[in-house]
């Protein structure tokens, strides 16, 4: 954990009065940042009012992290680019995680430095100094610290036993929980948060979702989670192509905004184009008459104060192809008697009663370490089970994706090499549009994976998982680097893919998405959950303890009424996606014909050939033009429909 503070000190420990709020604001104010030849951050300027809690988004690479960076000052940008309060404390989670022979909570004690100070310096004070140092000890509530400190370890998945072994005992990423714990204990004035689910289950993201939703400071947090930017942050600050543009409201409204903004600008730009075209078509004809000289030169100068708009332009998001299977299977696909799985004689689970049908889509939930990739590997047929009865499908296929296999693609070769394993005798023209179905097109085929993002690498490794069309698909984390636009391929990808789908997330927007069924792994046994993700939530944050069985019942009509609901919702959205291509195509063929209508007008002697034919142009660019409309507002109200559906 980071914490940067100012240095000035008042001479009494009493907390400096806050100001008022515009004084409190962090400034970012033209700030541009290079790397090499590249221009990250292009004159970037917002200003966040104190109190205020941030979505930073943006697509993967775009210089988030270097918008972190910067306020931090760990980058050599102008100093007056970045202002805030004078003794505004900054915390982020340290790159380092802790690993030294301290306990847990003691870590995360002794990230509140003032606390620390304070406490040991009491020790030998007596006095007036004594009795400054304990009012200040109740002010900044030292002596609930440590219970406080509990409660953040336990809500991010460590039991009082766990919290009282040394951080040495831990992996890499339980302890990147332990930093995010101290930095949250520290409550700084400014939270910087750079995708703090990514090292957590769905327990602790349901977890810090309230707790981030209850933050009395200012936070900035960078996330691809929908559900977290929708529910826990009340603006968004986008950063796009360098620039930076903030909106109020979680996600769902500043897509929508983004969306109306898009076709608007689009409207006034084609508007502008056409009145530039007649512009110049004046100029070019008249400007040499002496008759009309005057005329032209006024035109000029029109065209030299017209300020271009340029239109938005939005990043082309490869599709994610998950090949259905060629035939679907008998139910049930998999069943388990009394199963017991483990290895060699460490029982993980027992008394499995479970069935799987050859549609269905099952969220597994439950903490880290209960068991969810012991489930995986069995139901996948990487491991037998210790006993009882298990029954799978002769013919079944099983696809595999899990985020620490990513270190098997190998890192000097491209994505063809990967594909051609797969097809070894095809040709060449066959493997590169097989790789091109992944999406890597020829941009992109000949990259070796090691110069790959962390989220193409993940869709490389999940489209050769896929590839011949498994019955089965187990998603493991399918999540972790793919960025909002991504992850909602993935959604369309799985809602479209026709075998049955076992996915372990900690997002749960794609649970809601695509799960028809949840499961529970807890106290060494998988058993269905007999509600939906509200339940679920309500459920975490009702005790102290995690779930348990007495959250895992047999599916009632509860759960039944669900899983018809998530396929009918499902099955709804294939003639909806069909409408909004239509209504694509369309928007793409009406704008191709008035630019060609424009083109064919737009020397200015259209009318002196033919006048009649060129009045039948003009008409049909207005009636085009008019269709447009129609098809853009068409599209907007889909998209609405499709994302409200979705």
């Amino acid at each position: 954990m980071r914490i940067r503070r100012d240095r000035r000190r008042a001479s009494r420990l009493a907390p400096e009065p806050r100001g008022p709020q515009n004084a409190r604001m962090l400034r970012v104010n033209d700030l541009s940042y290079r790397i090499g030849e590249r221009l990250i951050l292009d004159a970037a300027t917002f200003a966040i009012p104190d109190g205020a809690r941030v979505g930073l988004v943006g697509r993967n690479g775009a210089g988030k992290t270097t918008l972190f960076r910067a306020i931090l000052g760990e980058l050599p940008v102008d100093g007056k680019s970045v202002s805030m309060p004078k003794g505004m404390r900054i915390g982020a989670v340290a790159q380092e995680a802790p690993a030294g022979p301290e306990t847990l909570h003691a870590v995360v004690l002794a990230a509140d430095t003032e606390r620390s100070r304070l406490m040991a310096e009491a020790e030998d004070a007596d006095g007036i100094r004594r009795a400054e140092i304990e009012t200040r000890l109740v002010d900044i509530g030292a002596h609930s610290a440590p219970a406080r400190a509990a409660a953040i370890l336990h809500g991010l998945g460590f039991d009082a036993a766990a919290q009282s072994r040394p951080c040495a005992d831990f992996s890499g990423g339980w302890r990147m929980r332990v930093a995010l714990a101290a930095v949250l204990f520290s409550e700084p004035d400014l939270l910087l948060l750079d995708e703090p689910t990514n090292y957590l289950d769905i327990e602790g993201t349901i977890w810090l979702y309230d707790y981030l939703e209850r933050y009395p400071r200012t936070a900035i947090i960078i996330s691809h989670d929908r559900d977290l930017l929708d529910e826990c942050v009340d603006h968004i600050l986008h950063l796009d192509r360098g620039k930076l543009t903030i909106y109020r409201g979680g996600y769902t409204s500043f897509a929508r905004q983004l969306s109306e903004k898009r076709v608007l600008q689009a409207k006034a730009k084609a508007k502008q184009d056409v009145e530039r075209a007649h512009l110049q078509s004046f100029v070019d004809r008249f400007k040499a008459k002496a008759t009309k000289a005057r005329q032209a030169q006024s035109r000029m100068k029109r065209l030299a104060k017209m300020e271009p708009i340029a239109a938005l332009l939005e990043d082309d998001v490869p599709v994610i192809h998950l090949p259905s299977p060629e035939r679907p299977l008998s139910p049930p696909i998999i069943a388990m008697e009394r199963v017991q799985a483990g290895y060699g004689e460490r029982v993980v689970l027992s008394g499995l009663n479970l069935s799987l049908a050859p549609d269905d889509r099952v969220a597994l939930l439950g903490a880290n370490g209960n068991g969810k990739s012991t489930f995986c590997k069995l139901i996948g047929g990487r491991m037998p089970p210790l006993s009882g009865e298990m029954k799978r499908s002769s013919k079944m296929e099983v696809a595999y994706f899990a985020q620490h296999q990513l270190d098997e693609l190998r890192p000097a070769e491209n994505a063809v090499a990967h594909v051609r394993d797969l097809m070894p005798d095809a040709p060449e023209a066959r493997v590169r549009s097989a790789a091109a179905r992944l999406g890597f097109p020829a941009s992109k085929a000949d990259t070796p994976v090691s110069q790959l993002s962390g989220g193409e690498k993940a869709r490389l490794l999940m489209g050769l998982a896929a590839f011949s069309g498994p019955h089965l698909l187990i998603l493991d984390e399918p999540t972790n680097h793919l960025d909002i636009e991504s992850r909602q391929a993935l959604v369309e990808a799985i809602n479209d893919y026709e075998g049955a789908v076992i996915l372990v997330s900690h997002d749960r927007f794609l649970i809601e998405a695509c799960a028809d069924r949840l499961w529970i792994v807890a106290d060494g046994s998988v058993k269905s959950f007999d509600g939906d993700m509200d339940d679920y939530r309500r459920l975490v944050l009702s005790g102290p303890e995690r779930p348990d069985d007495r959250a895992a019942e047999s599916a009632g009509g509860k759960q039944a009424e669900a899983r018809r609901s998530a396929v009918e919702r499902r099955a709804a959205l294939a003639p909806l996606r069909k409408k909004l291509e239509a209504a694509e195509a369309r928007m793409q063929k009406l704008s191709a014909a008035i630019a060609k209508i424009d083109a064919a007008l737009g020397d200015g002697t259209a009318f002196l050939k033919d006048a009649a034919k060129a009045g039948e142009l003009a008409k049909m660019r207005a009636d085009a033009a008019t269709a447009l409309e129609r098809a853009e507002e068409e599209w907007l109200e889909l998209s609405t429909e499709m994302e409200a559906a979705a």
